[in-house]
């Protein structure tokens, strides 16, 4: 048995703008359980990569531990990575972020990365808006330790050894949306229509960009009696919405009906095309985000799409006005401006 991606690839394989093919944004072959929804998530990741022409070499993809850690090896190999300790992985990021800011910086997390060990660490990359795509991998259970519920578990569903939890889940879109983050999102693996125009969108945003993605664990948690599992979550979403992203530039069409579509202006020209589907929802407006999210939990729905995006977002490096050359590329001469400029600044000092 071999994990090494086989080269040959259809000599006619459409191209995109930079004229790479979509086999140039691939990784390393899976070695997750056969079905698992990270990979879905993955494919999904290369897909929107490669329809949004990003240069591999411009966006660096962190991680910290678990099932969901280790896809960043199955996608984008020719773009820079680190796998970080558990929990961990948002401190690297905004290392890296205050170091480069010219990067696109792809983390990935799971429920338990992020929900448990990693909390801390996820309450406070929202708090700062790091310029960041944040996807959690959710299948509300420790695959790589077989199987326990993790924080996110909901509380009544059985695991796979019949154990019932008896414990509060933690709602990691709504947890994100209070914390004050500027572009939320929840989708499912399984719905790559949905999800690709969600990571598309995420790229572009500047500012903390989440998505929680269900993501069956086909091994441990997907049994009857699981509400992560394949056939409960296709029979209890609720989506926000139907949606697009549409580059700058292009041709806007729409075949919706006069009052249906939403088109949200982002900051630098580009549109989210929102067919609106969920009743009393306001993407733009936090408080309608909240309360949709929780109408649907009451429902025992699963509400999925854009939640919720602020336009005017500022990220960490607007707010605390950092040099906008990446700081890895300051010279010694900028680093180092003399004694003159510093007797200046202590004098301001005194």
């Amino acid at each position: 048995m071999t994990y090494i991606r086989p080269k040959f690839r259809h000599p006619e394989l459409p191209k995109n703008k930079l004229g790479y093919t979509i086999n140039y944004y691939e990784g390393a072959l899976s070695t997750l359980c056969a079905g698992c929804g990270h990979d879905s998530i993955s494919a999904g990741i290369v897909q929107a990569a490669y329809e949004m022409n990003i240069q591999p070499h411009k966006l660096a993809k962190l991680s910290g531990i678990g099932c969901s850690s280790k896809t960043p090896a199955y996608f984008l190999s020719n773009s820079h990575g680190f796998n970080s300790v558990h929990g961990r992985m948002p401190s690297v990021a905004t290392g890296a972020n205050m170091a480069n800011r010219d990067l696109i910086y792809f983390g990935v997390s799971g429920d338990g990365d992020s929900a448990s060990i990693g909390m801390g660490q996820f309450v406070h990359v929202v708090r700062r808006n790091l310029n960041m795509v944040y996807i959690v991998m959710n299948n509300g259970c420790y695959g790589l330790t077989k199987g326990q519920d993790s924080a996110t578990a909901d509380r009544g569903s059985k695991n796979k050894s019949g154990n019932t939890n008896l414990f509060q889940a933690i709602d990691l879109a709504s947890l994100a949306i209070e914390l004050g983050a500027t572009f939320v999102a929840q989708s499912f693996s399984g719905d790559k229509t949905q999800l690709v125009p969600l990571i598309k969108a995420a790229m572009n945003h500047p500012g903390f960009a989440f998505i929680n993605v269900i993501s069956p664990c086909v091994t441990f948690n997907n049994n009857v009696g699981s509400t992560k599992s394949y056939d409960f979550v296709r029979e209890h979403i609720e989506a926000t919405s139907t949606m697009d992203f549409v580059p700058e530039m292009s041709e806007i069409k729409t075949n919706y009906e006069q009052g249906t579509n939403k088109m949200v202006k982002l900051h630098d020209g580009t549109f989210l095309e929102l067919h609106k589907l969920s009743e009393d929802w306001d993407p733009l407006n936090r408080l309608s985000a909240m309360n949709a999210v929780h109408n649907a939990r009451v429902k025992n729905e699963i509400l999925t799409g854009l939640l919720f995006l602020d336009p005017d977002s500022e990220d960490l490096h607007a707010m605390i006005e950092t040099s906008h050359i990446p700081l890895n590329t300051l010279t010694e001469k900028e680093l180092c401006p003399g004694p003159d400029i510093l007797k200046a600044i202590n004098a301001d000092l005194r």
